[in-house]
């Protein structure tokens, strides 16, 4: 026999189903501010630096803590606290850039093969292919060793070869969008490709490109990171998360904090962003 349940039963169930969803909403929600938050702040970075990353403001290998140096003072006496700051700023904003024209270049090539097909398609993928095929971290140093190495350059050189990832996404997307029977009916009708493709298929693409991007930011940042690291970035004494690491291993059995520091510096970077794009991947899951 079926036992019916009381009102204040069937009230504590749907809350004991909805508490999860609640908290897992909250915590995406969370972790994707995060972004939003290092954003701004390495925007505000001139506000938060206690001192000029370039001038040398106390005694050198001060260790953190020594004379209000938080995270002590480098071989020539510069707070290293305010160099993180900088070099943060700079590797995420780099990364964002980056990850934008990727966006963009990569989003175009895929709308307009995925849109137009036949023979457009096919030259505009093996092209991808093409560019896929090189190993990009090879490519990446390559093309800086050609132009000189500087941070535009460096930047110039991982756009060119994270563009295909994105392209290769998009086109995808777009032609699974396209042979969607509404798709077939808006063809029918009579409307143009170029309204066809920005109005029905460009929309759809845009969430699965925009959370592969989110995801993208952390491997840009180590990418952005290694190739300073290995003196592909700013000229000294510009401050440069990679390179600073780099320029003071020598310093690492004794005054440790002067190469670390810099390097905990990307693994925060890092961190927050691969944690915000998961959340965002997770948010566009739950309101698909």
């Amino acid at each position: 026999m079926a036992v019916a349940l009381s009102a204040p039963s069937l009230v504590r169930g749907r809350l004991r189903l909805a508490l999860p969803q609640s908290r897992s909403m909250i915590v995406n929600w969370v972790g994707f501010s995060l972004v939003i938050v290092l954003s701004l702040a390495v925007i505000a970075v001139p506000l938060l630096a206690p001192h000029d990353p370039l001038i040398p403001v106390g005694m050198p290998l001060q260790p953190p803590g020594d004379h209000g140096f938080l995270l002590g003072t480098d071989s020539v006496g510069r707070d290293i606290l305010s160099r993180v700051l900088y070099g943060a700023r700079s590797s995420w904003l780099a990364a964002l850039a980056v990850v934008a024209l990727g966006l963009l270049i990569g989003g175009f090539v895929g709308l307009v093969a995925g849109a137009t097909g036949g023979w457009i398609d096919s030259t505009l993928m093996r092209i991808t292919d093409g560019f896929l095929s090189l190993p990009a971290p090879v490519l990446a140093i390559a093309v800086v060793a050609a132009m000189g190495p500087s941070f535009l350059h460096t930047l110039i050189a991982v756009s060119i070869v994270w563009w295909p990832f994105y392209a290769r996404l998009v086109r995808g997307e777009v032609a699974r969008l396209a042979a969607r029977p509404h798709i077939e009916a808006a063809k029918l009708a009579g409307v143009s490709r170029f309204r066809l493709a920005g109005r029905h298929l460009l929309p759809g693409a845009v969430p699965g490109a925009l959370v592969a991007a989110s995801l993208d930011i952390g491997t840009l940042i180590l990418t952005l990171a290694g190739l300073s690291f290995l003196g592909l970035g700013q000229a000294a004494p510009a401050p440069e998360l990679g390179a600073d690491s780099a320029r003071n291993l020598s310093y690492f059995l004794q005054q440790w904090w002067i190469p670390v520091m810099p390097g905990l510096g990307v693994l925060v970077l890092a961190l927050v962003a691969n944690i915000s794009g998961d959340c965002l991947r997770n948010l566009m899951r739950t309101t698909a």
